[in-house]
């Protein structure tokens, strides 16, 4: 997370790590994730890309520091993996994916499932004001990884602002949205792909999942805000 602060612990209970064998003996952190239910993790297809053996990886929840499992930590293995069968790499489209862990998880107070918007109310959030990204991706562009869990206050930017000439000239579909500053400064890096875009709806006193960070150019530069996979585009295939 470029531009953002170290979260609460705590403070976003359903977020993931997605870890992938490194040189055979230890894990390391490749991405991030969204609980969904005890046993499922949603995140980007393109973490997936040429490691979709599910024995190579692992999920670790209830983690604030990734080099310190505290004891509300929990880790659990994964028993297959589904990438979106019109996912495609070279242009992101439909890039979502979702982890079967081999395990039920517990929730706790450091372990919680994600609510999704019901539909009136996802029009409605797409356009919402208090919105939130974490993860412990870089926090310069080419930067390490954070080993504690980052967040920023976003905003969700005009689709049509995004796509201009300005911007991404036409690479953005109407199943991805974009968040950040158009002013650049606070935004989603590697290693927070397949992570949450979380907006608060004071009505109802929740955070919902209005998007899954995706790809951008570069981060946190000017008018190249985060790209997340639009959500309320997704609940039937989730």
């Amino acid at each position: 997370i470029v531009g953002g602060h170290e979260a609460p612990e705590g403070a976003w209970p359903w977020i993931v790590s997605l870890q992938v064998h490194h040189r055979g003996i230890r894990f390391r952190h490749l991405c991030g994730g969204v609980l969904l239910g005890r046993k499922a993790v949603l995140t980007a297809g393109h973490c997936v890309s040429g490691r979709t053996d599910p024995c190579d990886w692992r999920a670790v929840l209830g983690v604030h520091n990734l080099q310190k499992h505290s004891p509300h930590t929990a880790k659990r293995r994964i028993r297959r993996i589904m990438v979106h069968s019109q996912f495609k790499r070279d242009t992101f489209e439909n890039d979502v994916a979702v982890f079967e862990l081999r395990s039920a998880v517990r929730y706790s107070l450091y372990i919680q499932p994600i609510c999704l918007p019901p539909d009136p109310l996802a029009e409605l959030m797409d356009n919402s004001s208090n919105c939130y990204i974490s993860g412990w991706g870089r926090t310069v562009e080419k930067g390490k990884i954070s080993p504690v869990l980052n967040q920023a206050q976003v905003e969700i930017l005009p689709h049509s602002l995004c796509n201009s000439s300005e911007g991404y000239e036409g690479l953005m579909n109407n199943n991805v949205l974009c968040a950040g500053a158009w002013g650049g400064g606070t935004d989603s890096c590697q290693g927070d792909s397949g992570g949450p875009l979380e907006c608060y709806h004071p009505d109802t006193d929740k955070y919902y999942l209005i998007g899954i960070a995706s790809f951008g150019i570069g981060c946190g530069r000017p008018k190249y805000p985060g790209i997340y996979v639009r959500l309320s585009q997704y609940r039937k295939w989730i």
